[in-house]
């Protein structure tokens, strides 16, 4: 008898150097879960349990470039979307989601979007233009949105 494959899951997010939450949790999630797990990174942040001491952000076409290679080689069977960073990042994103998850392709993969703002630390994660561009461009894409 023939195991199924493993759900091909991709978190589209920042990566946080403490591993506590970002690509880093999000990959461990998944392998745990048995999923095989797959990104795009949005944003590079220095990070410990303290605080954010610094964030770089991934160029809205290198964001777009991963998104792109995964979904056109691998596969994707769901989304989870975490930190976006910048409204270039989630306009980019939102782009790349609506070509791929087309109309036309059935089942069409969930999308869980968690809008990460704010770190624990309380240090901002979202430019403050981010907002609208997020609610204006991802929300329709949503199939599940956290708080």
């Amino acid at each position: 008898m023939r195991r199924a494959p493993p759900p091909r899951l991709l978190t589209i997010a920042g990566s946080d150097s403490g591993g506590g939450a970002g690509i880093q949790a999000d990959l461990k999630t998944f392998a745990a879960h048995g999923a095989y797990g797959m990104s795009a990174v949005t944003a590079l942040t220095a990070q410990d349990t303290r605080g954010v001491r610094a964030v770089h952000t991934v160029p809205p076409e290198m964001v777009a470039a991963q998104i792109d290679a995964v979904f056109e080689d691998i596969g994707v069977d769901a989304v989870k979307i975490g930190m976006l960073a910048s409204a270039p990042i989630v306009r980019a994103v939102a782009a790349r989601l609506r070509a791929h998850l087309s109309p036309g392709l059935r089942p069409r993969p969930p999308v869980v979007l968690d809008p990460v703002m704010v770190a624990k630390s309380g240090d901002p994660l979202l430019a403050a233009g981010a907002v609208a561009a997020l609610v204006e461009e991802l929300l329709p894409l949503a199939t599940l949105v956290t708080r």
